[in-house]
Protein backbone atom coordinates (compact mmCIF):
# COMPACT_ATOMS: atom_id res chain seq x y z
CA UNK A 1 0.00 0.00 0.00
CA UNK A 2 3.20 2.45 0.37
CA UNK A 3 4.11 1.62 -3.37
CA UNK A 4 -0.01 2.82 -4.32
CA UNK A 5 0.08 5.92 -2.12
CA UNK A 6 3.49 6.78 -4.15
CA UNK A 7 1.89 5.90 -7.60
CA UNK A 8 -1.51 8.29 -6.20
CA UNK A 9 0.94 11.01 -5.13
CA UNK A 10 3.38 10.61 -8.14
CA UNK A 11 6.44 10.39 -5.73
CA UNK A 12 8.86 9.01 -7.85
CA UNK A 13 11.80 8.75 -5.23
CA UNK A 14 9.56 6.88 -2.67
CA UNK A 15 8.26 4.72 -5.98
CA UNK A 16 11.93 3.48 -6.68
CA UNK A 17 13.21 3.28 -2.91
CA UNK A 18 10.09 0.36 -2.63
CA UNK A 19 10.76 -1.13 -5.57
CA UNK A 20 14.52 -1.58 -5.53
CA UNK A 21 16.01 -4.98 -5.56
CA UNK A 22 12.99 -7.14 -6.45
CA UNK A 23 13.06 -9.58 -8.49
CA UNK A 24 10.39 -10.32 -11.55
CA UNK A 25 7.76 -11.87 -8.78
CA UNK A 26 8.25 -8.83 -6.62
CA UNK A 27 7.99 -6.69 -9.26
CA UNK A 28 4.40 -8.72 -10.03
CA UNK A 29 3.51 -8.46 -6.76
CA UNK A 30 3.75 -4.05 -6.66
CA UNK A 31 2.20 -4.26 -9.87
CA UNK A 32 -1.20 -6.34 -8.54
CA UNK A 33 -1.88 -4.20 -5.38
CA UNK A 34 -5.56 -2.92 -6.04
CA UNK A 35 -7.82 -0.56 -4.10
CA UNK A 36 -10.97 0.19 -5.60
CA UNK A 37 -10.35 -1.88 -8.65
CA UNK A 38 -7.71 0.10 -9.55
CA UNK A 39 -4.12 -1.25 -9.60
CA UNK A 40 -1.10 1.70 -8.83
CA UNK A 41 -0.13 2.02 -12.65
CA UNK A 42 -3.70 2.23 -13.46
CA UNK A 43 -4.24 4.70 -10.66
CA UNK A 44 -1.44 7.15 -11.77
CA UNK A 45 -2.87 7.12 -15.18
CA UNK A 46 -6.38 8.50 -14.24
CA UNK A 47 -4.44 10.59 -12.38
CA UNK A 48 -2.65 12.26 -15.34
CA UNK A 49 0.50 11.40 -12.95
CA UNK A 50 2.91 10.64 -16.44
CA UNK A 51 6.33 10.92 -14.90
CA UNK A 52 4.89 7.75 -12.61
CA UNK A 53 3.67 6.04 -15.12
CA UNK A 54 6.43 6.21 -17.59
CA UNK A 55 8.39 5.29 -14.37
CA UNK A 56 6.40 1.99 -13.55
CA UNK A 57 6.73 1.09 -17.47
CA UNK A 58 10.70 2.03 -18.50
CA UNK A 59 12.17 1.60 -15.20
CA UNK A 60 10.38 -0.70 -13.25
CA UNK A 61 9.09 -3.03 -16.15
CA UNK A 62 5.25 -3.18 -15.08
CA UNK A 63 3.05 -5.03 -18.50
CA UNK A 64 1.82 -1.81 -20.17
CA UNK A 65 -1.60 -3.97 -21.17
CA UNK A 66 -1.70 -5.14 -17.50
CA UNK A 67 -4.82 -4.78 -15.94
CA UNK A 68 -6.17 -4.28 -12.42
CA UNK A 69 -8.07 -7.11 -10.26
CA UNK A 70 -11.25 -5.42 -12.27
CA UNK A 71 -9.43 -5.79 -15.32
CA UNK A 72 -8.77 -2.25 -16.00
CA UNK A 73 -6.13 -0.98 -17.99
CA UNK A 74 -3.89 1.90 -17.93
CA UNK A 75 -5.03 3.41 -21.18
CA UNK A 76 -8.86 2.53 -20.16
CA UNK A 77 -7.95 4.62 -16.93
CA UNK A 78 -6.60 7.64 -18.67
CA UNK A 79 -9.06 7.76 -21.09
CA UNK A 80 -11.77 7.48 -18.44
CA UNK A 81 -10.74 11.06 -17.36
CA UNK A 82 -9.17 11.84 -20.78
CA UNK A 83 -5.67 12.19 -19.86
CA UNK A 84 -4.27 12.76 -23.39
CA UNK A 85 -0.24 13.10 -22.57
CA UNK A 86 -0.76 9.45 -20.97
CA UNK A 87 -3.05 8.07 -23.60
CA UNK A 88 -0.37 9.23 -25.95
CA UNK A 89 2.48 7.59 -24.24
CA UNK A 90 1.01 4.66 -23.67
CA UNK A 91 -0.33 4.30 -27.05
CA UNK A 92 3.60 4.71 -27.83
CA UNK A 93 4.47 2.01 -25.97
CA UNK A 94 2.57 -0.36 -27.08
CA UNK A 95 -0.70 -0.10 -25.12
CA UNK A 96 -3.86 -2.47 -26.47
CA UNK A 97 -6.62 0.23 -27.53
CA UNK A 98 -9.15 -2.89 -28.10
CA UNK A 99 -8.45 -4.74 -24.58
CA UNK A 100 -11.32 -4.52 -22.49
CA UNK A 101 -11.89 -4.06 -18.99
CA UNK A 102 -14.08 -6.57 -17.06
CA UNK A 103 -16.76 -4.53 -17.07
CA UNK A 104 -16.71 -5.11 -21.14
CA UNK A 105 -15.60 -1.43 -22.14
CA UNK A 106 -13.04 -0.30 -24.09
CA UNK A 107 -11.01 2.62 -23.87
CA UNK A 108 -12.40 4.16 -27.26
CA UNK A 109 -16.19 3.85 -25.21
CA UNK A 110 -14.23 6.09 -22.85
CA UNK A 111 -12.88 8.65 -24.86
CA UNK A 112 -15.80 8.71 -27.15
CA UNK A 113 -18.30 9.48 -24.07
CA UNK A 114 -16.33 12.41 -22.93
CA UNK A 115 -15.68 14.15 -25.93
CA UNK A 116 -12.13 13.25 -26.28
CA UNK A 117 -11.00 11.48 -29.56
CA UNK A 118 -8.44 10.35 -31.57
CA UNK A 119 -8.47 9.65 -35.44
CA UNK A 120 -5.94 9.20 -38.04
CA UNK A 121 -6.69 11.19 -41.06
CA UNK A 122 -6.17 8.51 -43.49
CA UNK A 123 -8.84 5.83 -43.11
CA UNK A 124 -9.01 6.19 -39.91
CA UNK A 125 -9.51 5.59 -35.01
CA UNK A 126 -8.06 5.96 -31.38
CA UNK A 127 -7.72 5.22 -33.14
CA UNK A 128 -6.45 7.28 -30.18
CA UNK A 129 -5.14 6.95 -33.04
CA UNK A 130 -7.78 5.92 -34.99
CA UNK A 131 -7.47 1.72 -38.49
CA UNK A 132 -4.24 2.17 -41.09
CA UNK A 133 -1.13 2.26 -41.64
CA UNK A 134 2.34 1.85 -39.96
CA UNK A 135 2.03 5.83 -39.37
CA UNK A 136 -1.01 8.02 -39.40
CA UNK A 137 -1.78 11.19 -37.75
CA UNK A 138 -4.62 12.01 -35.16
CA UNK A 139 -6.20 14.92 -34.05
CA UNK A 140 -7.51 15.59 -30.94
CA UNK A 141 -10.69 17.08 -28.68
CA UNK A 142 -11.04 17.65 -25.48
CA UNK A 143 -14.53 19.91 -25.76
CA UNK A 144 -13.97 22.46 -28.51
CA UNK A 145 -10.40 22.98 -27.51
CA UNK A 146 -7.22 21.66 -29.95
CA UNK A 147 -5.12 19.56 -27.63
CA UNK A 148 -2.30 17.89 -29.91
CA UNK A 149 -1.42 16.58 -33.31
CA UNK A 150 0.93 13.32 -33.29
CA UNK A 151 1.85 10.27 -35.31
CA UNK A 152 1.10 6.73 -34.16
CA UNK A 153 0.03 4.03 -35.47
CA UNK A 154 -2.83 2.10 -33.29
CA UNK A 155 -6.30 0.22 -34.65
CA UNK A 156 -8.71 0.55 -32.61
CA UNK A 157 -11.97 -1.19 -33.51
CA UNK A 158 -14.90 1.43 -33.90
CA UNK A 159 -17.85 -1.10 -33.88
CA UNK A 160 -16.54 -2.81 -30.45
CA UNK A 161 -19.38 -3.60 -28.11
CA UNK A 162 -19.47 -3.55 -24.47
CA UNK A 163 -21.06 -5.81 -22.51
CA UNK A 164 -24.29 -3.54 -22.19
CA UNK A 165 -24.44 -3.19 -25.83
CA UNK A 166 -23.09 0.31 -26.38
CA UNK A 167 -20.48 1.26 -28.75
CA UNK A 168 -18.05 3.80 -29.34
CA UNK A 169 -20.58 5.76 -31.81
CA UNK A 170 -23.37 5.31 -29.22
CA UNK A 171 -20.83 6.51 -25.91
CA UNK A 172 -20.24 9.80 -28.19
CA UNK A 173 -24.15 10.43 -27.95
CA UNK A 174 -24.71 9.53 -24.75
CA UNK A 175 -22.05 12.08 -24.07
CA UNK A 176 -24.01 14.70 -24.11
CA UNK A 177 -26.30 13.83 -21.49
CA UNK A 178 -23.22 14.34 -19.01
CA UNK A 179 -22.70 18.16 -20.26
CA UNK A 180 -20.72 17.38 -23.76
CA UNK A 181 -21.11 19.99 -26.25
CA UNK A 182 -23.16 18.66 -29.19
CA UNK A 183 -21.09 20.25 -31.15
CA UNK A 184 -18.26 17.90 -29.35
CA UNK A 185 -20.41 15.21 -29.68
CA UNK A 186 -20.77 15.38 -33.52
CA UNK A 187 -16.82 15.76 -34.07
CA UNK A 188 -16.70 12.36 -32.78
CA UNK A 189 -19.50 10.94 -34.77
CA UNK A 190 -18.39 11.99 -37.81
CA UNK A 191 -14.67 10.68 -36.82
CA UNK A 192 -16.12 7.60 -35.87
CA UNK A 193 -18.06 6.98 -39.03
CA UNK A 194 -15.20 7.97 -41.19
CA UNK A 195 -13.36 4.99 -39.40
CA UNK A 196 -16.06 2.85 -40.55
CA UNK A 197 -18.42 2.82 -37.69
CA UNK A 198 -21.82 1.08 -38.44
CA UNK A 199 -24.87 4.05 -38.24
CA UNK A 200 -26.90 1.27 -38.42
CA UNK A 201 -26.03 -0.49 -35.89
CA UNK A 202 -28.63 -1.48 -33.22
CA UNK A 203 -27.30 -3.74 -30.17
CA UNK A 204 -30.42 -2.02 -28.13
CA UNK A 205 -31.17 1.10 -30.20
CA UNK A 206 -29.44 3.06 -33.35
CA UNK A 207 -27.55 6.01 -33.12
CA UNK A 208 -29.94 7.91 -34.75
CA UNK A 209 -32.76 6.79 -31.85
CA UNK A 210 -30.41 8.17 -29.50
CA UNK A 211 -29.13 11.54 -30.91
CA UNK A 212 -33.33 12.41 -31.51
CA UNK A 213 -34.28 11.42 -27.88
CA UNK A 214 -31.37 13.70 -26.49
CA UNK A 215 -32.45 16.48 -29.24
CA UNK A 216 -28.75 16.63 -30.41
CA UNK A 217 -30.52 18.52 -34.21
CA UNK A 218 -27.06 17.95 -35.62
CA UNK A 219 -26.52 14.70 -34.97
CA UNK A 220 -29.97 13.85 -36.25
CA UNK A 221 -28.94 15.35 -39.76
CA UNK A 222 -25.75 13.81 -40.33
CA UNK A 223 -26.56 10.45 -38.88
CA UNK A 224 -30.24 10.92 -41.04
CA UNK A 225 -27.77 11.89 -44.88
CA UNK A 226 -24.96 9.06 -43.69
CA UNK A 227 -27.57 6.36 -43.44
CA UNK A 228 -29.34 7.16 -46.62
CA UNK A 229 -25.88 7.06 -48.53
CA UNK A 230 -24.96 4.06 -46.69
CA UNK A 231 -28.30 2.48 -48.07
CA UNK A 232 -28.13 3.66 -51.16
CA UNK A 233 -24.61 2.90 -52.28
CA UNK A 234 -25.50 -0.87 -50.56
CA UNK A 235 -28.39 -0.99 -53.33
CA UNK A 236 -26.03 0.78 -55.61
CA UNK A 237 -24.08 -2.30 -55.47
CA UNK A 238 -26.36 -4.42 -55.72
CA UNK A 239 -27.45 -3.32 -58.84
CA UNK A 240 -24.20 -3.84 -60.15
CA UNK A 241 -23.11 -6.85 -59.20
CA UNK A 242 -26.50 -8.22 -60.90
CA UNK A 243 -25.62 -6.12 -64.16
CA UNK A 244 -22.38 -8.11 -64.06
CA UNK A 245 -24.33 -11.61 -64.13
CA UNK A 246 -26.21 -10.14 -67.05
CA UNK A 247 -22.67 -9.55 -68.55
CA UNK A 248 -24.10 -5.74 -68.37
CA UNK A 249 -20.37 -4.03 -68.03
CA UNK A 250 -21.46 -1.13 -69.26
CA UNK A 251 -24.60 -0.76 -67.05
CA UNK A 252 -22.63 -1.64 -64.16
CA UNK A 253 -19.70 0.59 -64.34
CA UNK A 254 -22.28 3.19 -64.31
CA UNK A 255 -23.93 2.06 -60.88
CA UNK A 256 -20.38 1.35 -59.34
CA UNK A 257 -19.57 5.07 -60.44
CA UNK A 258 -23.45 6.11 -59.13
CA UNK A 259 -21.56 4.45 -55.62
CA UNK A 260 -18.19 5.94 -55.55
CA UNK A 261 -20.01 9.52 -55.90
CA UNK A 262 -21.24 8.78 -52.18
CA UNK A 263 -18.57 7.15 -51.08
CA UNK A 264 -15.01 7.66 -52.91
CA UNK A 265 -13.35 6.13 -50.18
CA UNK A 266 -14.61 2.67 -50.70
CA UNK A 267 -11.29 0.65 -52.62
CA UNK A 268 -13.83 -2.02 -53.49
CA UNK A 269 -16.12 -0.04 -55.46
CA UNK A 270 -13.00 1.49 -57.74
CA UNK A 271 -11.94 -2.81 -57.73
CA UNK A 272 -14.95 -3.55 -59.12
CA UNK A 273 -15.20 -0.70 -61.70
CA UNK A 274 -11.88 -1.64 -62.86
CA UNK A 275 -13.25 -5.05 -64.06
CA UNK A 276 -15.94 -3.56 -65.67
CA UNK A 277 -13.79 -1.61 -67.54
CA UNK A 278 -10.86 -4.33 -68.57
CA UNK A 279 -14.77 -5.75 -69.83
CA UNK A 280 -15.23 -3.13 -72.01
CA UNK A 281 -11.77 -3.15 -73.68
CA UNK A 282 -11.12 0.11 -71.84
CA UNK A 283 -7.74 -0.50 -70.39
CA UNK A 284 -6.66 2.92 -69.52
CA UNK A 285 -9.55 3.98 -67.40
CA UNK A 286 -9.09 0.01 -65.82
CA UNK A 287 -5.62 0.97 -65.02
CA UNK A 288 -6.86 4.06 -63.60
CA UNK A 289 -9.32 2.77 -61.32
CA UNK A 290 -6.73 -0.10 -60.17
CA UNK A 291 -4.39 2.88 -59.10
CA UNK A 292 -7.20 4.17 -57.29
CA UNK A 293 -8.16 1.24 -55.50
CA UNK A 294 -4.01 0.36 -54.49
CA UNK A 295 -4.07 4.01 -53.09
CA UNK A 296 -7.03 3.70 -51.26
CA UNK A 297 -6.04 0.37 -50.21
CA UNK A 298 -2.51 -0.15 -50.37
CA UNK A 299 -2.35 -3.56 -48.43
CA UNK A 300 -5.10 -5.21 -50.15
CA UNK A 301 -3.93 -7.88 -52.69
CA UNK A 302 -6.93 -6.84 -55.56
CA UNK A 303 -5.68 -3.44 -56.62
CA UNK A 304 -2.39 -5.02 -57.75
CA UNK A 305 -4.44 -7.93 -59.06
CA UNK A 306 -6.67 -5.60 -61.34
CA UNK A 307 -3.73 -3.45 -62.31
CA UNK A 308 -1.93 -6.48 -63.51
CA UNK A 309 -4.88 -7.66 -65.63
CA UNK A 310 -4.97 -3.47 -66.93
CA UNK A 311 -1.48 -3.47 -68.19
CA UNK A 312 -1.37 -7.05 -69.27
CA UNK A 313 -4.60 -6.68 -71.87
CA UNK A 314 -2.18 -3.28 -73.60
CA UNK A 315 0.49 -5.64 -73.45
CA UNK A 316 2.85 -3.99 -70.70
CA UNK A 317 4.24 -7.15 -69.63
CA UNK A 318 7.15 -5.77 -67.41
CA UNK A 319 4.76 -3.81 -65.57
CA UNK A 320 2.36 -6.11 -65.25
CA UNK A 321 4.71 -8.60 -63.31
CA UNK A 322 5.70 -5.92 -61.27
CA UNK A 323 1.91 -5.68 -60.45
CA UNK A 324 1.69 -8.92 -59.59
CA UNK A 325 4.69 -9.29 -57.67
CA UNK A 326 3.67 -6.11 -55.77
CA UNK A 327 0.51 -8.47 -54.67
CA UNK A 328 2.63 -11.81 -54.16
CA UNK A 329 4.64 -9.84 -51.84
CA UNK A 330 1.64 -9.31 -49.52
CA UNK A 331 0.31 -12.47 -49.64
CA UNK A 332 2.98 -15.03 -50.96
CA UNK A 333 1.09 -18.07 -50.69
CA UNK A 334 -1.52 -16.89 -52.69
CA UNK A 335 -2.03 -19.28 -55.92
CA UNK A 336 -4.32 -17.01 -58.47
CA UNK A 337 -1.62 -14.29 -58.13
CA UNK A 338 1.30 -16.43 -58.61
CA UNK A 339 -0.44 -17.99 -61.66
CA UNK A 340 -1.24 -14.58 -63.45
CA UNK A 341 2.66 -13.65 -62.14
CA UNK A 342 4.24 -16.47 -64.54
CA UNK A 343 1.62 -16.27 -66.82
CA UNK A 344 3.07 -12.59 -67.22
CA UNK A 345 6.59 -13.50 -67.14
CA UNK A 346 6.15 -15.88 -70.35
CA UNK A 347 4.63 -13.26 -72.17
CA UNK A 348 7.28 -10.95 -71.19
CA UNK A 349 9.85 -13.67 -72.35
CA UNK A 350 7.71 -14.19 -75.85
CA UNK A 351 7.81 -10.69 -76.32
CA UNK A 352 11.47 -10.07 -76.07
CA UNK A 353 12.34 -13.25 -78.30
CA UNK A 354 9.62 -11.77 -80.85
CA UNK A 355 11.43 -8.67 -80.45
CA UNK A 356 15.15 -9.80 -80.71
CA UNK A 357 13.87 -12.19 -83.92
CA UNK A 358 12.97 -9.11 -85.65
CA UNK A 359 16.36 -7.09 -85.45
CA UNK A 360 17.83 -6.83 -88.76
CA UNK A 361 21.15 -9.37 -89.09
CA UNK A 362 24.30 -8.27 -89.01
Amino acid sequence: MDFFDAAFQGDLPRLRELASGRDAEGMAWLADVCLVGAGPMQTAARLGKLDAVRCMVEELGFDVNAGSQAGVTALAAAAADGRMRVMRYLLDKGADPNKPANSGHYPLHHAAKHGLFCADTKLSVFRCSLSWSDTTTFRCWLRDDWCHESSVGHHADPNKVSEEGSTPLTEALHGTDSGVPESTSLKCVKLLVEAGADVNSANRETPLVIAKRYGLTDCVQYLSKVKHEKNTKVQLKSYAEKAIKRKDYHGASKFYSEAIELDPSDAALYSNRSLCYLQMTEADKALHAANTCIKLRPEWIKGYYRKGAALMSVEDYKGACDAFMAGLQLDPGNAEMEEVFMEAVEEMKKDHLARKGSKPSD
